[in-house]
This record gives C-alpha cells, structure tokens and sequence, in this order.
C-alpha cells in the first residue's frame, strides 16, 4: 500500500511574491493544504528574480531531487511581450537529498541563439539514455515565418547543470507551449497546449523520439478550453491524474 503524500509544487500568480515557489502537500493527490503558512519556501534572487512554472523531478541514481523553473518576473513590469520576445533564456535550478533542505539556485542558459523565452521547463527520465530530456518552450521566428512562433525544443543533461545542445522538439500550424510528459507501461503519453485554441492536445509514443508520437484523440480534451499548465501523475490507487 502506498502511504506516502504528494507534494505540488508551485507559484501563485503576479504579485509582489506570487512569482516565487511554493510547497502544498496532499494526501489523496486531490486536496492540497498550504505549507510553511503560504509564504514562498525558495526565493530566486538571480537572473530575474522571480520564478514561474516550477516542475520538481527525482534523480534515484544521484539521491537528489530537482526543481527547474521559467526565469521570468512579470510583477517587475516589463510585460508579456518582452516576455516572449526578449525574455531570460534561462532556467532556474535548484536541489536537495530531502526536499526540505535546499541548496542555493542556481541559472543555465538552455534557449537557442535567437529566442525570446524559455517557459515551462520539464523533464523526463530517458531510461534508454540514462538521462534526464528536458524540453521548454521558446519563441523565435525563423527564415520564411511571417511572425515569431512558440515551439517545444529539448536537450539532455545529467546533472542539471550540463546539456546538450537544444533541439527543435515539437512544432505545431499553432503556437503550442506548456508541455508535460508522463512514462506509461508501454511508452509515454505527451500533453501540450494549443497556445491560439486555449486547450490541451495529447500524443502517445513509444520512445521520446520526437518523430514516434501520434495523436491521440480525447472528446473531455476537445471540449475544455481556457486552460494551460498540464501535468499528469499517478495516484495511489492507480488512475491517472491530469
């Protein structure tokens, strides 16, 4: 039986330290109390200063756990279109052995020459690899695009400290950011948002490779709009959340 807790990890919104991450823990998955009295439990005082988008993810081999982060501040005022044109192409690191003690952030430079952001970093355990792929979204208009476009790009690391050099992950005839993907028994299911329709499209692949996956169709998706942020987990009676 499973008896653990599921900690979200999250920021709150646009205010003074709304940009900043925050702990809630749960013991079904589905109802979250406020830990450390809703204050922030890491402050980012580097690149931007302020984080959005946080995803945390376990390292077995190494005994770590990590939380990356979008670089970005809106409450500073610069506003969404600096964001996405000229924002930070970084993204925001920390660690820890026990998810309580934390080391000092710290910032890599993971967007491509060019582009304007990198928002919504995730990652996944490559286990053919041995690996963590990492993939974010960030804008950039190429030779022939009439505007600048938000696409998924990727990289591998180890450590979160080194990567690969990004590559281009996934492009859609829309805009398409806020990518999550969870391993299932046969392969990964891949969850992205349709930045222009306002909902969540989701493909099924055997492999990470960006060229194996298929879409698959879900009428519950089709006809939920207004959202963005995807992530799916596993409770612990065995369904998946999303």
């Amino acid at each position: 039986m499973n008896t653990g807790a599921f900690l979200f990890v999250h920021f709150t919104g646009e205010s003074e330290r709304g940009e900043q991450i925050y702990f809630s823990l749960s013991e079904d998955g589905l109802h979250y109390n406020d830990l450390n009295n809703g204050e922030p439990v890491l402050v980012s005082g580097i690149g931007e200063k302020g984080v959005r988008d946080p995803f945390l993810i376990r390292d077995e081999k190494r005994g770590l756990f990590y939380i990356i982060a979008t670089d970005l501040r809106i409450a500073s005022g610069k506003g969404w279109g600096v964001a996405q044109e000229a924002g930070s192409r970084d993204i925001i690191v920390w660690s820890s052995k026990d998810l309580c003690n934390w080391s000092e952030p710290w910032s890599v430079t993971v967007g491509i020459d060019g582009s304007g952001c990198v928002w919504a970093p995730e990652a996944v355990y490559d286990e053919e690899k041995d690996k963590f792929f990492v993939f974010w979204a960030s804008k950039i208009k190429y030779e022939g695009d009439p505007d600048s476009k938000q696409r998924i790009y990727a990289a591998y690391t180890e450590d979160f400290k080194k990567f690969s050099k990004p590559e281009l992950y996934l492009e859609r005839p829309n805009h398409v950011i806020d990518t999550d993907i969870i391993r299932i028994k046969d392969g990964y299911l891949r969850f992205s948002k349709d930045e222009t329709t306002k909902n969540i499209r989701m493909d099924f692949g055997k492999t990470l490779d960006k060229d194996n996956f298929e879409p698959v169709k879900s009428k519950t998706l089709d006809d939920l709009f207004g959202i963005e942020g995807p992530i799916a987990f596993r409770l612990k009676d065995g369904r998946y959340c999303l």
